[in-house]
């Protein structure tokens, strides 16, 4: 594994190393020790897949507040994503800046996400799967999600949004969440 580093010190990009065998390749994609020595997360309570049909869905943007905060380790399976992360700690001096990568089955790409960081993704071709591995398992009380289009924010989509949840329709803007 290769660890690139982002616009956020805590958040990286990280590119899998194939080894080619007669049947394929094999790639690591977690260590418990290099994930340890770079003071990353190590414990993942809950692994999920979600299955996006659909070129130009978005899901997002997405967070758990403690005492549920989690990290985040996103990889794409099938397809290939416009991934975004959003910094979401009010104390930060990076707090409502955003960075964008392109993850595919192709690339073998994988992004960290750490606690206080937003997610979203929008599919740039169909039949998008995406594996996540979380540091906590989900909680309603503590999900929390910001508009994606909120314009303070900016985040440029590559595509037209062909479909959203009503979830994501409903959200408020990014400096509404943190008003409450």
């Amino acid at each position: 594994m290769t660890f690139h580093p982002t616009n956020f010190e805590e958040v990286w990009l990280i590119e899998l190393s194939p080894h080619a065998t007669p049947l394929g390749y094999l790639a690591r994609s977690y260590c418990e020790e290099t994930f340890r020595s770079r003071r990353l997360c190590t414990v993942w309570t809950q692994c999920n897949e979600t299955l996006t049909p659909l070129q130009g869905s978005l899901r997002g943007m997405h967070w758990q507040q403690p005492p549920h905060a989690e990290a985040k380790l996103v990889r794409c399976l099938r397809g290939t994503i416009f991934d975004v992360v959003v910094d979401v700690r009010p104390d930060s001096p990076t707090f409502g800046r955003h960075q964008s990568f392109v993850l595919s089955a192709e690339n073998l790409r994988q992004l960290y996400i750490p606690e206080g960081f937003a997610h979203g993704f929008q599919t740039l071709t169909d039949d998008c799967m995406l594996h996540y591995q979380m540091s906590a398992s989900f909680s309603a009380e503590s999900a929390r999600g910001f508009r994606w289009d909120d314009p303070a924010v900016a985040i440029s989509w590559p595509l037209p949004v062909t479909l959203l949840s009503d979830r994501d329709k409903g959200l408020p803007s990014l400096s509404a969440v943190f008003e409450r």
